[in-house]
Parts: structure tokens; sequence; C-alpha cells
């Protein structure tokens, strides 16, 4: 029988899927910005390795792992090449791909692009807006964490005995906590407007993490 890790309880416990033998499962994928190195590689072989474990076992392992192509590296570092977002996170693209084939890596069932999923990024932060649980500020998005009961949990994190301003100037940061993060970003005057996403909440750029919520169809 395969056990798995549960984080959340920091216990191994028997694998029992929701649906018979069908199996989900989604990665956090890279970044393309630059020349994926063997660091990057380690997760995507550590999750090739699980996906043909299920196979082996005889279930239908169906692998989703998103491409983050739009934010502040791709923007700045195209800009840095005089390359159009979309050339620049290109090339990249085709190396990260290059490199799952020299270290015979099984490819995705789909690798959905941030791009590419914007209008789905934008209802979810206008959802959360619309039910208190993200708030504009100086043109930015942020999620307050206050509003989920049950943030924190994965990591045991106790957030009342973190202390604000250890790792970052929080006067940099205008939030009404500085515990809180960015769900879009408000554009930087240095940016050229086509790497702006237009919609109703103004001009603004996805962080990695807004993309990856909005990966999994």
């Amino acid at each position: 029988m395969l056990k798995l890790y549960n984080t959340l309880t920091r216990k191994k416990e028997s694998f029992k899927p929701s649906k018979g033998k069908d199996v989900s499962i989604y990665a956090c994928g890279p970044t393309v910005y630059a020349m994926p190195h063997i660091g990057n590689y380690r997760t995507f072989l550590m999750v090739d390795n699980l996906v043909r474990t299920l196979d082996y076992l005889g279930y239908k392992p169906k692998l989703v792992m998103n491409l983050t192509d739009i934010d502040d590296k791709t923007i700045r570092d195209s800009q840095k090449e005089g390359l159009s977002l979309k050339d620049f996170t290109e090339k990249y693209t085709q190396e990260f791909f290059k490199g799952l084939e020299m270290l015979n890596i099984r490819r995705a069932f789909s690798y959905p692009k941030a791009t590419e999923n914007v209008e789905g990024m934008i209802d979810l932060t206008k959802k959360l807006v619309e039910k208190g649980m993200a708030y504009e500020k100086s043109g930015s998005v942020y999620f307050r964490i206050s509003s989920f009961k049950g943030y924190g949990k994965l990591s045991k994190v106790d957030l009342d005995n973190i202390k604000i301003g250890a790792s970052v100037d929080v006067d940099e940061y205008d939030k009404d906590n500085p515990q809180d993060f960015a769900l879009l970003k408000a554009r930087a005057k240095t940016r050229s407007n086509a790497h702006l996403l237009r919609q109703p909440l103004g001009k603004k750029c996805a962080p990695a993490g807004t993309s990856n919520a909005r990966s999994w169809p």
C-alpha cells in the first residue's frame, strides 16, 4: 500500500484517491526568466518520481504544472534584453523543456501559462475583494490573511509570534498588515505598457502566487 507524507498532520498516511484510480496532481513549475539549473530540476524530478510510482501501481495520474511567464523578473529581464515579454519567456520555456528531455522527465498533461489565465486571476481577486478577504491599497491588491482562519496550518507558523520587520522593511510596503501578500501589483513607472494587465481593478501585474491559484482547470 502506498503511503505519502501529509504536511498537515506531519504523518505518513495511506494514499486513498477520491476518484477511483484517477489522481489529479498540481505542481508549481518554473518562472521562465533565466536558464534553469539542477537545483530547479530537483523539484521536477521528485514530481516525476511520484507520477511514475502512481502509474506503476495502476493509478491514472494527471499532472498539471504552471509556467510563470509574467512577474517582476520576467518583465525586468525582457526589457534588459530588448525582447517582447512573449519572445523572452518562450526562449526560456523551451530551455526548460530541453532540460526535461535530458533528464528523461515525463511531460505533464498540461503546462498552463500565467498570461493565458489573466481573466481567471482577475475574477478570483475580485471575488476576494467582494468578500472582504482582499483590499486595494496604493494601486495594488493584497490578501488579508486575518480573514482566513486556517492560514499557517501547513507551515505550522504561529502568526502571533512572528516579529514584524525582521526580514523586510515594513516602510516599503503600504499594507494594512505587513504580513498580507500581493495578489495584483500596481504598475511600476519603469514598466512598459506592453506588459500590463488591463482590467477593472486598474493596470497591474500578477505575482506568481496568484497565477498558481488559477493554473488548475
